[in-house]
């Protein structure tokens, strides 16, 4: 597994035990040693946290006005980007010229620079279509730095409370920063797996 990429948490899930194994071009923990059932179980009865660092994360930094960044985001797909408020997100779909579907994302509103989350597998061509449409107004910023986690389960919000007592108010698909004792954390209400 020497050719692949390592998340910025490699070295905790090996510690715990994490069973790594290749995904996406990444060494990726599968299970850990209570085993996928038992985690199973546990996530659907309280939470259980998903390390997702494979996915990609950018940040669309303005060159002038984020209207304009905005603008120039939203040709790329059938979604309503001028419209999203500071601190919400949307769920979307780059299509090309024809309309057929090339990846779906995710996407928030940080007040002056979007971040847009995107599937491992289409990482580096939605990176590419972006730079390659957006170029003239906006920074296209890959961050390959942070841990992306996926907290999810019917407790999720009281788990994280107790660390992070703000995502008690979020609404579905808020978006919010806080600086925490854990350093600054960019935490969204976003979960629809079911």
């Amino acid at each position: 597994m020497s050719d692949l990429k390592r998340l910025a948490l490699h070295d905790l899930h090996v510690g715990l035990g994490g069973k790594m194994v290749p995904f996406a071009g990444y060494e990726m923990p599968v299970q850990y040693r209570p085993g996928v059932m038992k985690e199973h179980l546990h996530t659907r009865a309280a939470a259980g946290l998903f390390d997702v660092s494979h996915m990609g994360q950018v940040i669309l930094r303005p060159k002038g006005s984020l209207e304009a960044t905005m603008l120039g985001f939203e040709a790329l797909m059938p979604v309503d980007v001028l419209g999203l408020a500071e601190g919400r997100q949307r769920y979307g779909l780059f299509t090309n010229e024809t309309g057929g579907i090339l990846d779906d994302l995710m996407f928030a509103n940080r007040g002056d620079h979007l971040l847009v989350v995107v599937n491992a597998a289409c990482k580096a061509a939605d990176l590419a279509h972006m730079q390659a449409h957006l170029a003239e107004t906006t920074e296209v910023v890959a961050i390959t730095d942070r841990a992306l986690l996926a907290l999810q389960g019917p407790q999720a919000e009281t788990a994280l409370a107790r660390l992070v007592p703000q995502v008690a108010a979020m609404r579905f698909m808020d978006v919010i920063a806080v600086d925490t004792v854990f350093g600054a954390l960019w935490i969204s209400r976003s979960g629809y797996t079911g």
